[in-house]
């Protein structure tokens, strides 16, 4: 597993107030969320996304639990939890773990992954819990597709312990993403997004992602590039995977299934190998302390 980490010299600064001081027991209603941008389209094929696609993501998990501020926490909350996958990993050392997700059907599969995990269908913009409730909060490819990237992390902020951690999980550069061709034959088959959409690669750059995290008042410590090559061992498997994320789904909804499927499997033909398919990409979690 390629890891990289480097620390940033921050100092600490005050808690941005994201809602009002009195209303801090529990998160305020934000005038727009995630959920009802997000959650529907990622639930279709839900299945789909847990047995196949969820997967692929594990080395990300597994380093993040490897960490040893992560690894000794007692409490950890996954955000944008998907099928519970992460949470699963995180429940064989860490005692309490909870996940919440927009996504319904993704909450039913992580309560039967995972019992005795705590796990909410929620807003990533209003989370149902109270301060200081958890020592970690990580957020796997979800932050970036918030209706208000800053509101998420403030509302992580929020709910972890003070000095607590709260980790950000992002796609790494295009370039080194070997995905990238499929998402975009996808885009394609979309119309173009407004101004300011959010993207899976909104947050990739290491600049913006130490910016953003700064602005919601966290103080950044470490970014770590993890290699996360996508196998499947067929076709029909690895288009299974790749059209279970939202975005399909919403090129599907725009131009239909079977236009979607031949330009996924035009965009990984360069991909094949004799035992399937292996697209290689890596993926960037940035450290960052209350």
């Amino acid at each position: 597993m390629l890891q990289r980490s480097r620390s940033y010299g921050s100092t600490a600064r005050p808690r941005p107030v994201a809602f009002e001081e009195k209303d801090m027991t529990m998160a305020a209603t934000p005038p727009l969320g995630s959920a009802s941008m997000q959650g529907e389209l990622w639930g279709v094929r839900a299945r789909d996304y847990a047995e196949v696609q969820e997967p692929t993501f594990l080395p990300v998990y597994q380093s993040v639990l490897s960490r040893p501020e992560v690894a000794k926490a007692n409490s950890v909350l996954d955000v944008g939890c998907g099928a519970g996958l992460a949470a699963q990993v995180f429940s064989k050392v860490i005692g309490h773990v909870a996940g919440v997700d927009a996504t319904a059907p993704f909450i039913e599969i992580a309560r039967r992954r995972g019992a005795g995990s705590d796990f909410r269908v929620a807003e990533m913009e209003a989370l149902p819990y109270p301060d200081n409730s958890f020592d970690v909060v990580t957020g796997f490819n979800s932050f970036q597709y918030a209706a208000s990237p800053v509101n998420a992390l403030c509302e992580a902020r929020r709910v972890v312990k003070t000095e607590g951690i709260i980790i950000i999980a992002v796609w790494g550069l295009p370039e080194t993403c070997e995905a990238a061709g499929h998402l975009k034959a996808l885009g394609s088959l979309m119309p173009p997004p407004p101004p300011g959409a959010p993207g899976p690669f909104a947050l990739s750059d290491e600049i913006k992602l130490k910016a953003l995290a700064s602005e919601a008042g966290l103080v950044p410590s470490a970014i770590v590039d993890v290699a996360c090559p996508w196998v499947y061992p067929d076709l029909d498997t690895a288009l299974r995977g790749m059209l279970s994320a939202g975005p399909a789904e919403r090129a599907i909804r725009t131009s239909g299934f079977e236009r979607a499927r031949d330009a996924v499997a035009a965009a990984i033909e360069s991909y094949r190998t004799p035992s399937g398919y292996c697209l290689n990409n890596t993926f960037r979690y940035l450290v960052a302390r209350s």
